[in-house]
């Protein structure tokens, strides 16, 4: 019963005090304001102002009126500008899975710069076993997917990062430290140390030693980055790593790394979203901070 149009006269009186200068600032003619405001009033049964004079005085259901317009038009203002914002892509909650668990430090660089861009975008980072993988973007649990498995698929999206070597992570005191590179059959009776993924998403065993048919090595799953570090270090086990991150820890660990096979392991990072979210502002902003982040 009550509409917009009612709210902003009502609140525009109250403003400028006369029929004439509220009806002018609402780019109104006097009769249509007027208009209105006596088809609220029958709908109501109520009179909401009186003339006093040259000038306009409220009664009291015009002043609950009043008070009404004064909390709800803001909030309605507020409202328009955030979805403005929206439209714009200058605001918005950017949901990030990552299926990489080495990303995560080259990650936390990206959201940091890009959040001192985007004073209007919140981040959300969710684990694999909270989005499901690509069924998670699909169900729009998540907006934005970081893996390193490319599938194609008709409304998905897929943009290389960067490119990275996976290497091989051993204590300096191992026995294959100070070797170029590894073959497969090198590995057999290696204890792997890996995250918590099930065996056919690890590239060091699909695309290295499956494919060697080297199978007879012991795998086990940490969670923990730094204590698979530890573990390494002190000769419990080797693992796989990407390049850059692997070379970072070399400088702060007793370990080193090891080429996979004479010509290395290339495998490249992707970004995955919905096509029909490529024209999100910030979506699209975030990429080109990602791009701009890979590591050297």
């Amino acid at each position: 019963m009550i509409e917009l149009t009612h709210l902003k006269i009502i609140a525009a009186l109250e403003q400028q005090g006369t029929l004439t200068a509220a009806a002018e600032a609402l780019c109104l003619s006097q009769s249509a304001l007027s208009h209105q405001i006596r088809y609220l009033e029958k709908k109501l049964g109520v009179a909401v102002w009186e003339k006093q004079g040259r000038r306009l005085r409220l009664t009291l259901a015009g002043a609950q009126l009043l008070k009404s317009a004064q909390e709800i038009l803001p909030m309605l203002e507020q409202c328009e500008r955030r979805l403005e914002a929206i439209a714009a892509g200058r605001q918005g909650v950017l949901r990030i899975g990552v299926e990489c668990y080495p990303c995560y430090e080259w990650l936390t660089g990206v959201i940091a710069d890009f959040l001192r861009g985007e004073a209007e975008v919140d981040v959300d980072i969710f684990h694999r076993f909270q989005f499901s993988g690509l069924e998670g973007l699909l169900n729009r649990h998540i907006d934005l997917l970081i893996t390193p498995d490319k599938m194609e698929h008709p409304v998905i999206r897929f943009e290389t990062l960067f490119e990275y070597e996976l290497v091989l992570l051993v204590s300096k005191s191992h026995a294959l430290a100070d070797q170029q590179w590894v073959e497969p059959n090198q590995l057999a009776r290696e204890n792997l140390i890996t995250f918590p993924v099930t065996p056919e998403r690890l590239d060091i065993l699909t695309l290295f030693l499956w494919p060697a048919a080297v199978r007879s090595l012991k795998l086990k799953q940490i969670e923990s980055f730094e204590i698979m570090l530890q573990l390494v270090a002190y000769n419990r086990g080797i693992c796989a790593l990407p390049d850059w991150l692997a070379a970072k820890v070399c400088s702060e660990m007793p370990l080193k790394t090891v080429r996979l096979g004479s010509a290395g392991l290339t495998r490249e990072l992707y970004a995955t979203y919905r096509r029909e979210d490529r024209e999100i502002g910030y979506l699209q902003r975030f990429l080109q901070r990602a791009v701009g982040f890979a590591p050297k």
